[in-house]
């Protein structure tokens, strides 16, 4: 008995090996792309690099409300913990000011920190991994012509043992592989230009994917729709017309959106709002077109039929009441709104989504779409958090999911104590 046991441990270590040994050679050190040593300098590139800033959003994560830019502090919620946003400024104690252009290369190629430390994918490495080294040496560039603030950074709160480097190995020999994509020689340049774009700079499945139990988002359903960790909005999937799919949209209906957060067959709201208004405002219709090409050619699978809903009536007519006591008035009788200021409830995608989610976050803190310099004075929808309980909001928002032709299951009051 003991030398089987013996020979199972033998076994076990062995093999325990054997996947150590995997684990390094998946995650070995890369060296950076080939680039410039030097740090680009040139007044082109340091514009080239604020462009490139502003379509990755990098400040959302890296300027902290009333800090100074790119200091660092920002605090991103993850299951695992808290990560904070690090001092991109070029201070040489704090900031970037003793990296080099090849240094930064590894950390937005290879997502390693200039000791060679294994960055947390909270920094969406995965997607930057996908820029070109010419697109990174700008943004270092630009990067280095902002003013040296030292402001330390702060020491992350994750998890035991998410906080060790071992399970940084681990988890990027499972679920990241660094490296461009070529180009679709079977595409346009501009759809490849959108593709690039939307997976990479703009790391749009960071919100619009669905994740697994160790944060990791799906590659085989990209930009399939998902909860937003921690924050409790769900992303629609951008492949599903029933969702937030535009393969049957006019190009520039699409570029209107992306650019100013509302069209005439859709509106942005939430963590989207935040996006237009610090990104996607900012690109150039070049870029936005291009990005528009790549989402019109998504595409997936129907909804399948579903049997028929039944809602109890007591709750439909208590919807009624309370839709024409604080809805009507600007969303229409019939829930046909009003074009430029209102949305239109009926038919509207945002209403039937198979998670209401988005609806009772709106319907307890407001509503409001992103001042954009083409609408910048848009309209909001006030909070009724602090006017409806939680039975009320579910009966309201029962009845917006099943008038006027939409179709979607019942709210609960346990939904709304769950999403608000």
């Amino acid at each position: 008995m003991r030398r089987i046991l013996r020979r199972l441990l033998l076994a076990l270590g062995g093999l325990l090996a054997v996947l150590c040994a995997l684990v390094l050679w998946l995650d070995r050190p890369r060296a950076p792309q080939a680039g410039s040593d030097a740090p680009a300098t040139s007044p082109d590139a340091v514009a080239r690099g604020a462009y490139l800033a502003r379509a990755g959003n990098c400040a959302a994560c890296h300027t902290a409300r009333g800090g100074a830019p790119f200091a660092g502090g920002v605090p991103i919620d993850t299951p695992f913990g808290v990560v904070y946003g690090s001092n991109l400024t070029p201070d040489p104690e704090t900031g970037l000011g003793r990296w080099s252009a090849a240094d930064f290369r590894r950390a937005m190629h290879d997502g390693r920190s200039r000791d060679g430390r294994r960055l947390y994918p909270a920094f969406p490495y995965p997607n930057f991994t996908r820029i070109p080294p010419a697109d990174a040496d700008a943004l270092f560039a630009y990067l280095r012509s902002l003013a040296p603030v030292r402001q330390p950074n702060r020491a992350h709160a994750v998890r035991f043992p998410y906080d060790t480097q071992p399970a940084l190995a681990v988890w990027r020999a499972l679920f990241f592989r660094p490296g461009r994509e070529p180009p679709d020689p079977a595409r346009a340049p501009e759809w490849n230009r959108g593709r690039d774009l939307v997976h990479g700079l703009g790391h749009c499945d960071a919100c619009h994917a669905p994740r697994n139990v160790l944060g990791a988002t799906s590659r085989a359903l990209e930009l399939g729709g998902g909860l937003i960790p921690m924050q409790k909005w769900y992303a629609p999937s951008l492949a599903a017309s029933h969702e937030a799919g535009v393969a049957g949209w006019p190009v520039d209906e699409v570029v209107a959106l992306l650019k100013t957060g509302v069209a005439p067959r859709g509106s942005v709201q939430g963590p989207m709002a935040e996006v237009v208004f610090r990104s996607l405002q900012h690109l150039s219709d070049g870029d936005l077109r291009a990005m528009a090409s790549y989402l019109q050619s998504l595409s997936s699978a129907p909804p399948e039929p579903h049997d028929p809903i039944v809602r109890e009536r007591s709750q439909m007519a208590r919807g009624a009441e309370l839709y024409e006591t604080h809805c009507a008035g600007c969303h229409g009788k019939q829930g046909e709104g009003a074009p430029g200021a209102y949305p239109a409830l009926a038919g509207n995608r945002g209403v039937t989504l198979g998670t209401p989610t988005n609806l009772v976050r709106v319907l307890v803190h407001g509503g409001y779409l992103p001042a954009t310099a083409g609408n910048p004075r848009p309209f909001g929808m006030p909070p009724f958090g602090h006017v409806l309980d939680d039975a009320d909001m579910a009966a309201l928002l029962t009845y917006l999911r099943g008038a006027w032709g939409n179709d979607a299951q019942p709210v609960w009051p346990v939904d709304v104590l769950r999403w608000r």
